[in-house]
């Protein structure tokens, strides 16, 4: 495969650079920007389209790197180091072996399936990257089906969300929609119960039966629920919490939800 090589900031440059920043320029371009060993090779495991693997030009790669750009059928670009280490967001170690242009998937709820065993997890116009991608990595550990985000939010392919996923972001799907209203039609009468989490809930989140098929809803980092989730829920459930602290990080919230669920679940057997 030809090998393209970049050494000024030209408009190939210009482009991915802006993949990092920019939300409208991901999208516009159907395309984002990953970084790191494990997310790019999860990614491919996955069977994620890698459009582009960028590289530094003249310095030595891992076996890890040559095999990559070896097997993956990606356009393959040969970067001058100081730009690559740019686009890698200027890491301590210098350049980055490999970065990978990935394809966006698209925003289909039959990448989620709807089955006896449904966990999914409604992340309600979350305003964090971070925070949706430690939500999606926890969200694979406890054996969610899959994540929603809902309403204005922030972008599950910045790079700092697919940073704190882990990787985690190309195992699990993750479908982004305008409100709870596509939601809601998407499950219909498959009888899938709405478990919403407050700190003001009606009941501990232990007492909810997590066993049968259930979608939690993590409401917005500081306003919770919007009132169309609020009112869609079937419980609304409290994580009992104690000490100084008024209530949890949505991540974390998350987490502890999706651990009881797992909990349940695996009792059940």
């Amino acid at each position: 495969m030809r090998v393209l090589r970049v050494t000024t900031r030209n408009a190939s440059f210009q482009q991915w650079q802006a993949l990092l920043t920019s939300r409208t320029k991901r999208h516009r371009a159907g395309e984002f920007i990953v970084q790191g060993v494990r997310p790019i090779g999860l990614a491919i495991e996955h069977g994620w389209r890698i459009r582009t693997l960028l590289y530094p030009a003249g310095r030595p790669l891992s076996g890890w790197a040559v095999q990559t750009l070896e097997r993956v059928p990606a356009t393959r670009v040969a970067m001058a180091p100081d730009l690559l280490h740019e686009l890698g967001e200027k890491s301590a170690d210098g350049p980055p072996e490999l970065l990978a242009v990935v394809e966006l998937p698209d925003d289909d709820f039959a990448r989620i399936p709807l089955a006896a065993d449904t966990l999914g997890l409604v992340f309600d116009r979350p305003s964090t990257p971070g925070n949706i991608g430690t939500l999606i990595r926890s969200a694979d550990a406890f054996g969610a089906t899959g994540v929603i985000v809902t309403g204005h939010a922030a972008d599950p392919y910045d790079p700092r969300a697919v940073r704190a996923s882990t990787g985690s972001l190309f195992a699990l799907p993750v479908v982004r929609v305008p409100s709870h209203r596509e939601v809601l039609a998407w499950i219909g009468d498959a009888g899938v119960q709405v478990v919403g989490t407050d700190e003001r809930g009606d009941v501990d989140v232990c007492g909810v039966d997590l066993t049968v098929p259930t979608l939690v809803v993590i409401g917005n980092e500081t306003r919770g629920m919007s009132e169309g989730w609020r009112q869609a829920c079937d419980r609304v459930a409290r994580i009992p919490i104690t000490g100084a602290a008024s209530s949890l990080n949505a991540a974390a919230a998350a987490t502890v939800v999706l651990y009881e669920a797992a909990r349940q679940r695996r009792d059940q057997l």
